[in-house]
């Protein structure tokens, strides 16, 4: 069922196909199984079309009907059919000029072209001559309308109801490539690791190019979405021709939206959703729970499609796909729900609660992980993920705030002399608590990475912790001294001290591959690290420049417009700042979608990049992580909220 698609069988293509003569023998049809699959699967009342149709979908039957009628009649066979068939046409015939109707592309041009050819077959299709003339007329004026962009490919597109008045030397081969298809190919390819060029995708890189095209000439709101996605899978500086097609296809799509204009007919309510969802949530933020919590909800289980004709897939809008999808979400909620009770209580266990000066994050811990490694097997890589977030959020207050500079310096003595008696060498309560839960977690995960590597990798782990306490206490001392770093100086130590070490380097042990002493220590590994914890402490200094300026603190924001003499505004700095989120972002999916000359597993990249993600959810809008409000919503769905759907 998965293999293959299958679409609804479509009697009006098949009746044009029944329609071509055999080359030997041209009286004869050349596929009579056509033939014979219309003799056989006409509708009760008459009609060829889709069985159960909707009140609004008479129209598109008619048509249908009248294809078929014209092949039996070609052929000279099914006399009964095709009185029946005629009856229906006759008696829905008021459907043709009812707006109310759905109408099918290219009707006002086909269907008067099949009524001149029932003509020429001398079938008895008793209208009245001035319904012919009206119908004729109409397809007059929608062929010789002024010339729009696009109208070429379109008239090729409607070419059967056109007939004698054909131009054939119009066509060329460009006007039937399929520009969705090449975007979700060109998408789907590079995502999974394939090396293909943007270069197909250069006829698309402006919006009169699209606009050209029959999909743009008939304002096809899917096929510029997904030019879209597309867009945002660039991974070179120099895919000039993706930034171009991102630019006016998310202009396109705002400008849709506002206009209402994908709400005009009964099928865009599904569509707008997507547009909506596709510009809210792009590529480098669309966590794949909430993604998935989403796609269900709008998971279209009639799956129609309207163009020439009605469409709809036998396989992909199926009602038991949809349940299994929200049972499966819903199981595996249930075990999130668990993890995070188990979490609650750790943190009891641990005395963390105590520590009045430290945010108590474990509910946003636990969420960042469950929205991005959700599969039931990867229970141990959640729990080593979200447990020391927990830890790194209570050290950072720990530097930050709680903490004299004899606890802190003493808290790092202690990590490195490691096999300590807790109670006498801590020089504080606080301490205590912190460096006996870093123990004890480091030697759980620890223990835990022997049997998913075949090794202990405890003492990479602690030299994990002890990079970003140094880290940190370097950046507290700066601080406390007044001292003001160049932006280099800043960012060489602020990409460690934004604490991401102690939950990618434990977690990547528990995704799957085995991973040797060398790969784990190989600048590939090392690189992928820096350039998240780059964008991640970014999005975090924009986000949180007004509230550290208001502390006395530097970020790269502030030492940005200390370096300009007075010549940078905060705007500025912030918008100088995002270019280099972006383009540390695109090096980043590089990384992470490079296969050739790459040690690090992909699995294991792919946890970076999910952290990437979370990391622009969290400072898309502000500083999310440190809000009570922002992200309960997101949160709410993916650990606590069931799904419930009406089948």
């Amino acid at each position: 069922m998965f293999d293959k698609i299958e679409l609804s069988f479509s009697p009006y293509d098949t009746a044009w196909v029944a329609m071509v003569p055999s080359l030997e023998l041209p009286q004869a049809p050349c596929f009579p199984q056509c033939i014979n699959w219309l003799l056989d699967n006409q509708v009760n009342d008459g009609s060829w079309g889709l069985h159960n149709r909707p009140s609004w979908l008479v129209k598109d039957a008619v048509l249908c009907t009248l294809a078929c009628v014209l092949a039996l009649k070609r052929w000279g066979i099914g006399e009964e059919q095709m009185n029946k068939g005629i009856q229906f046409i006759m008696s829905n015939f008021a459907s043709v000029t009812d707006e109310k109707q759905q109408t099918p592309i290219g009707f006002d041009i086909i269907f008067p072209g099949m009524i001149e050819c029932a003509q020429d077959l001398n079938l008895n299709l008793p209208l009245r001559s001035s319904d012919i003339n009206a119908m004729l007329e109409r397809r007059h004026l929608e062929l010789n309308r002024n010339y729009t962009a696009g109208r070429k490919e379109y008239l090729a597109y409607v070419s059967e109801g056109i007939g004698k008045l054909q131009d054939w030397e119009m066509g060329e081969e460009e006007i039937f490539l399929d520009l969705t298809t090449c975007a979700m190919a060109f998408r789907l390819l590079r995502l999974n690791g394939y090396d293909v060029s943007s270069d197909p995708l250069t006829q698309f890189a402006e919006d009169n190019q699209f606009c050209n095209s029959l999909k743009g000439y008939l304002k096809d709101i899917s096929a510029v979405l997904e030019l879209y996605r597309a867009s945002q899978i660039t991974i070179y500086p120099d895919e000039s021709v993706l930034e171009k097609q991102q630019f006016w296809t998310s202009h396109f799509l705002k400008q849709e939206l506002s206009s209402g204009s994908i709400h005009s007919n009964r099928f865009s309510e599904n569509d707008s959703s997507q547009v909506e969802d596709a510009l809210k949530f792009p590529y480098h933020v669309n966590l794949e729970r909430l993604a998935h919590r989403r796609n269900i909800n709008l998971y279209n289980v009639d799956n129609m499609r309207i163009l020439k004709t009605s469409y709809c897939s036998l396989n992909i809008g199926n009602e038991y796909f949809q349940k299994l999808a929200v049972d499966d979400f819903n199981i595996c909620q249930s075990m999130h729900i668990e993890e995070l009770k188990h979490l609650e209580r750790w943190v009891v266990e641990k005395r963390l609660d105590k520590l009045k000066f430290a945010r108590q994050k474990q509910t946003y811990c636990y969420f960042s992980v469950a929205a991005t490694l959700f599969s039931p097997e990867l229970s141990d890589a959640r729990m080593s993920w979200a447990k020391n977030a927990v830890l790194t959020t209570i050290v950072d207050d720990f530097y930050d705030l709680g903490g004299s500079e004899e606890e802190l310096l003493n808290l790092i003595d202690l990590l490195e002399r490691w096999d300590v008696e807790e109670g006498k060498n801590c020089c504080s309560e606080q301490v205590e608590i912190i460096f006996s839960a870093l123990r004890s977690t480091i030697c759980e995960f620890g223990d835990k990475t022997l049997t998913w590597q075949g090794r202990n990798a405890t003492s990479h782990i602690v030299e994990t912790w002890l990079n970003l306490l140094q880290s940190m206490f370097k950046e507290t001392k700066c601080l406390r001294n007044k001292s003001v770093p160049t932006l280099d100086e800043y960012m060489e130590n602020a990409y460690a001290s934004f604490a991401l070490g102690p939950i990618i380097f434990p977690a990547v042990y528990f995704v799957g591959p085995k991973l040797s002493e060398e790969v784990v220590r190989d600048p590939e590994f090392h690189n992928l690290y820096k350039l998240v914890s780059t964008c991640g402490r970014l999005l975090n200094d924009i986000q949180g420049f007004k509230r550290e300026s208001k502390e006395g603190k530097l970020n790269s924001v502030s030492l940005q417009m200390t370096y300009s003499d007075g010549n940078m505004t905060e705007v500025e700095a912030i918008e100088k700042i995002k270019v280099v989120i972006k383009s540390t972002r695109r090096e980043l999916l590089r990384l992470v979608l490079k296969e050739e000359g790459s040690i690090v597993p992909r699995a294991c990249k792919d946890l970076i990049w999910k952290m990437s993600k979370v990391l622009h959810l969290f400072y898309m809008n502000t500083d999310g992580f440190s809000s009570n409000v922002e992200m309960v919503k997101a949160v709410s769905e993916v650990v606590y909220e069931p799904i419930s759907v009406n089948m």
